[in-house]
């Protein structure tokens, strides 16, 4: 029996070959030794594609001040151990080094992001974030300055709502409402969901009999009880933190048409009439207070225009900003269901 003939490995199209070549010389200088067969195991392509890509790189440069190739203005490679031994060796790079790094500043940032995230409960020991990490330091043009990043109550609460959400128990709390008012409740948590910076808890509510949308850090005096939490299933979840209600409020408001998906989930229908380079359209919020939160997040591109005790509640938290200033003012109303 004669033996089967190798199987041949499909070349590359173009695009995929660019994509192949950009990723070799990095593979390459990596690796610093590297033997052609486990360079074509490594990208899945044949041996002689490996062969050949070398060649190239070897006749790829950077021109110099004069505009024309200089010897150490090319790649060159140990031509002996790739001939004689199929080893590459690349002894002389150009261009890599001057690729645009991170700042110190620029990688110390990243880097405390990275370490909020790694303390987030399902980060826990993620040796993902870890090494991303690791680059960050190594990559950067210097030191990134060491930086701690404090937990904050809003972050020990959100890890006990996980913590109820992961175990099915069911969680009692103190919340504050956006009209500042008080009350203890009663949940089965079912699911966690942030919009911008904020946290959200949505949970079946025992005392409105329906589900509701919790901030997580208007919650306190949190405690996960020994209750289960019931069998929701044949329950509809919303998919956004909005949802309508017969006890909206409508306001109509004119806003940049860039900013419009922005405000989709509180759309009241899908009418919008172009007025002075704007989109008119008419919002539905579950009470002017969460009016102030759109407008502050959208400076300059939404206009509130009617009715009258919204455009009140806006003009008056804007003067209260104003007198305020030059100091700060937190004054950050949520845009939640809960009433």
């Amino acid at each position: 029996m004669s033996p089967k003939p190798a199987r041949r490995t499909p070349a590359l199209r173009a695009p995929d070959r660019l994509v192949f070549l950009l990723s070799l010389v990095p593979y390459l200088l990596d690796q610093r030794v590297v033997e052609v067969s486990e360079a074509a195991a490594h990208f899945g392509v044949g041996a002689t594609e490996i062969r050949d890509a070398v060649k190239l790189i070897a006749t790829s440069g950077l021109p110099g001040a004069t505009g024309t190739y200089q010897p150490n203005d090319l790649f060159d490679i140990d031509w002996d151990s790739f001939e004689d031994d199929d080893v590459i060796v690349i002894v002389h790079h150009v261009a890599i080094d001057d690729a645009p790094r991170l700042s110190a500043r620029e990688a110390a940032a990243l880097i405390a992001g990275l370490q909020y995230l790694s303390a987030l409960p399902e980060n826990a020991g993620s040796t993902a974030l870890a090494a991303l990490t690791a680059k960050l330091r190594a990559g950067a043009s210097a030191e990134p300055s060491r930086l701690a990043i404090a937990e904050e109550a809003a972050d020990a609460t959100l890890a006990e709502v996980r913590r109820a959400v992961a175990s099915g128990r069911q969680l009692e709390f103190d919340y504050l409402n956006a009209r500042g008012e008080h009350r203890r409740r009663l949940v089965d948590p079912l699911r966690i969901t942030s919009l911008g910076a904020d946290w959200y808890m949505q949970a079946y509510d025992h005392l409105r009999d329906d589900v509701r949308n919790f901030r997580i850090d208007r919650m306190s005096g949190l405690r996960v009880t020994d209750g289960a939490v019931a069998d929701h299933s044949g329950r509809t979840i919303p998919e956004t933190l909005f949802q309508a209600s017969p006890d909206d409020l409508e306001v109509v408001v004119d806003v940049a048409p860039e900013s419009l998906p922005l405000l989709a989930d509180y759309l009241a229908d899908s009418t919008a009439t172009e007025v002075g380079g704007r989109l008119r359209v008419t919002l539905r919020l579950a009470h002017v207070h969460g009016l102030k939160r759109l407008v502050a997040g959208l400076p300059g591109l939404v206009t509130v225009i009617a009715p009258d005790i919204a455009r009140e509640a806006v003009a008056a938290w804007a003067t209260a900003g104003l007198a305020a200033y030059p100091g700060t003012s937190d004054d950050r109303d949520p845009i939640d269901s809960e009433a």
